[in-house]
């Protein structure tokens, strides 16, 4: 109560008497504001205005950016046709050129087949063994050509050692390499009693590039 009675404020008719006029609030904020800067010592580059109404100032912050280290954009570039040929790159030599050298990879080709193929038995439909054979890798197959426009090419068996766009290169039992080109010939691939004609005209591309390819079930092949 008696706070109150200490903050309430003067009456009028007491003002007059005591000789005090009522302050405007505009006249005590001019005051309180001399007052302090008078009083107070701030630095110059301060404004005394965003002080006495209590700003809050944000503060701008950034990360440092890490230096990220460049990379090369240019990708690693393989040997042209011409290097190839130059290092002979796809040349066997004299010394290698036996078929018994090349027997085991011949066994890790029917191994792979008989995996790719979830197993050869009596029951697999020859069908299925054929389309397989179509996407399979045929390096270290026994093919042997059965028909061709070229009759010294019949009759021709061996182990594939390479297989380009437009030949195979085989290796036969008697030591010798040859080079049959793939168009106008049909192969023979034989895996645990299932035997499989290829027709090289419609097999003239890289083993890479059939994997991805559709054969057709149907077709004429023309010798």
């Amino acid at each position: 109560m008696e706070e109150k009675l200490v903050q309430a404020p003067i009456p009028r008719g007491l003002q007059k008497v005591l000789g005090v006029e009522p302050q405007r609030s505009s006249r005590a904020a001019a005051f309180t504001e001399a007052f302090l800067a008078s009083s107070l010592q701030q630095p110059d580059n301060q404004d005394l205005k965003n002080l006495l109404t209590h700003k809050a100032v944000i503060l701008g912050y950034t990360r440092p950016k890490k230096q990220r280290t460049k990379r090369s954009s240019k990708k690693a570039k393989g040997l042209t046709a011409q290097q190839k040929k130059a290092l002979k790159v796809f040349q066997i030599r004299p010394e290698h050129q036996r078929y018994q050298l090349f027997l085991p990879l011949h066994d890790l080709w029917r191994q792979y087949v008989r995996d790719l193929c979830g197993g050869l038995r009596p029951s697999c439909s020859p069908q299925f063994v054929q389309q397989k054979l179509l996407k399979a890798d045929l390096h270290g197959a026994i093919i042997t050509v059965v028909r061709s426009k070229c009759p010294s090419y019949v009759g021709l068996s061996g182990i594939l050692l390479q297989e380009f766009k437009h030949v195979f290169k085989i290796i036969t039992a008697e030591d010798r390499l040859k080079v049959i080109p793939k168009r106008n010939s049909v192969f023979s691939v034989e895996i645990d009693g299932f035997v499989s004609h290829i027709f090289g005209s419609r097999f003239e591309q890289r083993a890479s590039e059939r994997s991805a390819k559709k054969f057709k079930v149907h077709g004429s092949i023309d010798l």
